[in-house]
């Protein structure tokens, strides 16, 4: 797999991410990255612990959803990641998880609201839920459909700004412009929900962080004028 080894080895690294930081149980979760100027993805392969995964055991799928390497099944989710690549041209890597506050979310069907800062510095506002799929689109084409209402959702927000989502009964998606960074920003998901959750425990009232205060925070980290860090 040489071609493709620098997205292979890439993907490799940010899977063995989820259980280091406790994003995932058993082999529930997985990583894509894709290199869109060769139109493929590397993915991880279904079911395949991640004790004993290899870098090697990375499945390399193209964007017509045809495996292009790999002598294993990549992860059933492939179709989904597959969908998000096509719509949102501008990431190179995607995670989906079942962790478990971001779960809790997902399947009381609640978007995570921003609430403070910590959830300001990653996400421009809430972590939207997506609609339930029909039993149509279930018994169609499950996995491809479960990318369709994540597209269909961000019609009017934009996937660089929030760059999570909640898919309803299900769980989280995260993206990011590398795999070490998608993983990232799955952590801070996970991180934001537990925070969401003991708040609204605490005060179910618990007021949204005021649009001043979620600017300064995300745009001091993001964007052309960002200043957070040392930079590049």
């Amino acid at each position: 797999m040489a071609g493709y080894r620098d997205i292979q080895d890439e993907c490799y690294e940010a899977n063995l991410l989820l259980p280091r930081f406790k994003l995932c149980d058993l082999t529930f979760g997985n990583v894509s990255v894709a290199d869109h100027s060769r139109g493929v993805f590397a993915i991880k392969p279904s079911g395949v612990d991640y004790s004993v995964l290899r870098p090697e055991d990375i499945v390399i799928v193209d964007l017509e959803g045809k495996v292009v390497e790999g002598s294993l099944r990549p992860s059933s989710d492939t179709p989904t990641h597959r969908r998000l690549f096509l719509a949102f041209s501008g990431i190179r890597a995607i995670v989906h998880t079942h962790s478990r506050y971001a779960v809790s979310f997902a399947q009381a069907g609640k978007a995570i609201p921003c609430l403070g800062t910590t959830h300001a510095d990653y996400f421009y506002g809430e972590i939207p839920v997506t609609r339930p799929l029909t039993a149509a689109e279930i018994d169609a084409s499950y996995e491809w459909e479960t990318g369709n209402v994540i597209v269909e959702r961000f019609q009017k927000l934009d996937p660089d700004a929030v760059c999570a989502v909640l898919v309803l009964n299900h769980g989280p998606f995260a993206w990011g412009p590398s795999g070490k960074k998608a993983v990232e920003n799955a952590a801070a998901l996970e991180i934001v929900a537990e925070m969401a959750y003991r708040a609204l425990q605490l005060n179910p009232q618990s007021p949204a962080i005021p649009e001043h205060l979620l600017n300064k925070h995300f745009f001091r980290k993001h964007g052309k004028n960002a200043y957070y860090g040392q930079g590049s």
